[in-house]
């Protein structure tokens, strides 16, 4: 879960580069946040 939201997190080489967030409406994605600031993904919590 991304902000409470079904989410994704990419990483490479064991650091998060990217993070994607979606949503969803019955079956369908709506709208798909991505983050890729640094000082934003940084923030992130487990």
């Amino acid at each position: 879960m991304v902000n409470g939201q079904p989410g994704l997190v990419s990483q490479q080489h064991g650091v998060i580069v990217t993070v994607f967030a979606f949503d969803v409406a019955g079956d369908r994605i709506k709208h798909i946040w991505v983050v890729r600031d640094p000082e934003k993904r940084r923030r992130r919590t487990t």
